[in-house]
């Protein structure tokens, strides 16, 4: 039976590690990917969406991160049906900076009118008065960093928002950013596959006290024990992405099998493995860490945590310190949507 058809296990509620990012935000050591609550990977209904984002946080997941662009405010809708109920359960993060059309297709909006215009719309799908982190999405090359910052930061004195952040900031524009309020996370992809932000954005954040949350530790799934090529089926948008490209996902299965060898040497699942890794590498770098993981699948939230908590040893460490040189595709399909627009071709 393929994992994702497999019932989640019945877990109590618990308490996993809690992680101070920055400028005072406490998470848990492990938050939800609220895009997965759409139809990004597959079509998902909104029970059983809701049902996911339920069992997360019954399992300790107390951190949970959406934006408004996620299924046209879809994922913030289906997030409010659980805040009726337990908003203090929740941190919650949401973004905002990325609108129109599908991937690859659309534009970056960072005005002060912009800004405040979405946070409302947020906060009336979400049913709340507040978020807890309001990031940026994607930076506004045609708005200076400090008009939107500026405006964010006149949210929090609104107490529509608690803390700002960034996603897929360059090193210089979080330095900019912070200049006018203190950053409390910055969000870009991170894992074994893509460390292109060891070099000077998580420099960067270290230096401006910004914690970090990485997206897609899983490389979108690639990493995951169940990943299985043939099951990417029409609406799923991982063809977008280089790495997903017939071609490139022939020459990463053989890296992905030496992968897997790694995670049972260790004694890990390639989920666990993947956790591991990143919480390995940011204790050696000095950077407090909370990923977030995203699936429309409950059983999928039960074999992240086994990756919590686990220090890798340094030959682990050493073996799977290539995988990132050696994988075919870029992360994304555009550089310029992602921090690598701040470093040289």
């Amino acid at each position: 039976m393929p994992a994702d058809s497999l019932p989640p296990v019945a877990l109590p509620s618990v308490a996993l590690p809690s992680v101070e990012l920055g400028d005072g935000l406490t998470v848990s050591a492990l938050g939800y990917g609220a895009m997965s609550l759409t139809d990004v990977y597959g079509p998902v209904d909104d029970d059983t969406a809701l049902a996911t984002l339920t069992h997360a946080v019954d399992s300790g997941i107390r951190f949970v991160d959406t934006a408004n662009v996620y299924g046209d405010g879809r994922s913030e809708r289906i997030i409010s049906r659980l805040l009726r109920t337990r908003r203090d359960e929740v941190v919650l993060a949401t973004k905002f900076g990325i609108h129109g059309g599908s991937a690859g297709k659309r534009g970056v909006r960072g005005t002060p009118e912009y800004v405040r215009e979405q946070i409302d719309l947020s906060l009336q799908r979400l049913g709340t008065d507040h978020v807890d982190l309001y990031y940026q999405h994607r930076v506004d090359p045609d708005t200076p960093i400090e008009e939107t910052v500026g405006a964010m930061a006149e949210l929090i004195a609104a107490g529509k928002v608690r803390h700002l952040g960034l996603s897929e900031a360059t090193a210089n524009e979080l330095r900019r950013a912070n200049a006018v309020h203190p950053i409390a996370a910055l969000q870009t992809e991170w894992s074994v596959l893509s460390r292109d932000v060891e070099r000077a954005v998580i420099p960067a954040a270290i230096e401006t006290g910004t914690g970090f949350v990485p997206y897609s530790p899983l490389s979108r799934g690639l990493l995951g024990d169940d990943f299985d090529a043939t099951r990417i089926g029409p609406g799923d948008m991982r063809p977008n992405f280089p790495r997903f490209a017939p071609e490139n996902l022939t020459a990463n299965a053989a890296l992905r099998d030496e992968y897997l060898a790694v995670a049972r040497d260790a004694g890990l699942t390639g989920t666990e493995l993947a956790f591991a890794w990143l919480f390995s590498r940011a204790a050696t770098l000095g950077i407090p860490i909370a990923p977030i993981p995203g699936s429309r699948f409950a059983a999928h939230v039960d074999g992240w945590m086994g990756g919590v908590g686990v220090t890798l040893d340094a030959a682990t460490m050493e073996r799977l310190d290539g995988f990132a040189d050696r994988v075919h595709g870029a992360r994304s399909f555009d550089r310029n949507w992602t921090s690598l627009r701040g470093e040289p071709s």
